[in-house]
């Protein structure tokens, strides 16, 4: 086949798959004990493994958590489906690429700020799992503790069906619409949503548009789960019911495809004689779940100061101290800013907590935009107790700013912060869109002390 037709062929599976994408039905609700079928009696009534299960499928569980955790943390779905997951020849090791997994022993934690430009574009051809590309992390996969930041940058649709054995994969794209095909049906994610597909679930990852780049928070530690909302009260922050499950839905296919797992850092391959995508009917509350982030009910003063950026969290991995995160995703999302006599942006500060940041469209307040500043797809990373805040730039216009109602909404902006250091990867340490200076956004903040006497 040529190039063109190939470009062509490519061009139709887009419109195909956008198609699909867009009259997708859904599930409601985060946590949920969600049940669905594609076929009209698939799914057992009044119990979870009959002794012949309907329509002549295989049931199976698929456990997230260890059996006896306590109900309100527990996760586990039943599957109904055409063959049993072991059913499959061997695994073998094949490359990794540029995606790397903890412990990050290779480089030294950085204290310093450091920034990034964009991901470069990828070679031809080149599907989701070849474009990750990780920046670095923190704990071990073999002790189900920590986290990884993963940026990705595709230009052609998967054929192949992945998994990940070392953490859930929370995914959040800033370029090109996804369609992502789990065991448990479809979902579509545009920039602005995200996706998190368990540990454990295999997918395939379906372009919507020519190309495809965004960014991943590999959760090895407990899975993400909504905050407390404390004095808050019952609603606020992410609404549960605005998360959307998939229906099911199977793939019946016969004939080779490879399936990749990674296991303790390193991927494996087999190629099965069938699709793994083939369960008909599930049940339970272990799945996958898009989210739009602009449907985030965002707190904030009405008096005066800046609240903590907690205060914005989606989605959080708790540790065994409370209120200690392993990692959370917290978002900038549009909103008002009312404060009285404040400074508005985010303040000066320095934390216990490391924190990566990336931008999904338009400008972060805190940080000036353009080239050479903080643009979508690019990212920093302030490791904890480094200090940071809003550039100089920034700093001089929100100090002289007339303080009437603003509303933000000419940005998205993300952060997943972590309770430990983030040691970047070699390729990270040395990638030419590391930008050099970035300390550089600071300097000129002049020395506006004037003593009384």
């Amino acid at each position: 086949m040529s190039d063109g037709a190939t470009a062509r062929g490519s061009a139709t599976e887009r419109e195909e798959a956008r198609k699909t994408a867009e009259g997708l039905e859904h599930l409601s609700g985060f946590g949920n004990e969600h049940s669905s079928e594609a076929v009209p009696g698939a799914l057992p009534v009044g119990r979870n493994s009959p002794q012949r299960a309907p329509l002549g499928l295989y049931a199976e569980q698929l456990s997230g958590s260890a059996f006896t955790e306590p109900r309100a943390v527990n996760r586990r779905s039943w599957l109904y489906r055409i063959r049993p997951s072991a059913a499959h020849p061997a695994f073998t090791r094949t490359g990794n690429g540029t995606l790397r997994s903890a412990p990050f022993t290779q480089t030294v934690p950085d204290p310093n700020r450091l920034r990034w430009n964009p991901l470069p574009a990828p070679a031809e051809g080149t599907d989701f799992l070849a474009g990750l590309w990780t920046l670095g992390g923190n704990g071990d996969v073999t002790q189900r503790s920590g986290m990884a930041v993963h940026l990705y940058h595709a230009n052609t649709t998967m054929r192949r069906v992945f998994s990940d054995a070392d953490g859930e994969l929370l995914i959040v794209p800033e370029r090109g619409g996804l369609l992502l095909r789990t065991e448990f049906g479809l979902l579509h994610v545009e920039p602005g949503h995200i996706a998190l597909i368990p540990r454990g679930v295999r997918f395939r990852v379906e372009l919507l548009d020519e190309t495809a780049r965004g960014y991943v928070c590999e959760n090895y530690g407990a899975p993400f789960r909504l905050p407390d909302l404390g004095p808050i009260g019952a609603n606020g922050l992410a609404n549960a019911r605005d998360f959307r499950a998939p229906v099911a839905a199977y793939e019946d296919v016969e004939g080779p495809v490879e399936v990749v797992n990674k296991f303790c850092g390193n991927l494996w391959a087999a190629t099965y004689d069938h699709s793994p995508l083939d369960v008909v009917a599930w049940h339970g509350n272990y799945v996958p779940y898009a989210y739009d982030l602009r449907r985030f009910n965002v707190m904030g003063t009405i008096s005066y100061d800046h609240p903590d950026p907690s205060i914005f969290t989606v989605l959080t991995s708790p540790s065994d101290s409370p209120g200690l995160a392993g990692v959370d995703f917290v978002v900038f999302a549009p909103r008002w800013l009312v404060g009285e006599d404040t400074f508005r942006p985010p303040y000066f500060h320095r934390n216990v907590m490391s924190e990566y940041m990336g931008l999904i469209e338009g400008a972060y307040d805190a940080k000036t935009a353009g080239k050479g500043g903080f643009v979508p797809g690019g990212g920093s990373l302030h490791n904890m107790m480094s200090a940071h805040g809003p550039d100089r730039e920034t700093f001089d216009r929100a100090s002289a700013a007339e303080l009437k109602p603003q509303k933000i909404d000419d940005g998205l902006a993300f952060m997943f912060e972590t309770r430990w250091p983030v040691s970047l990867t070699p390729q990270a340490a040395r990638a030419e869109h590391l930008q050099q200076g970035y300390d550089g956004v600071w300097q000129g903040l002049e020395r506006h002390f004037r003593p009384l006497h």
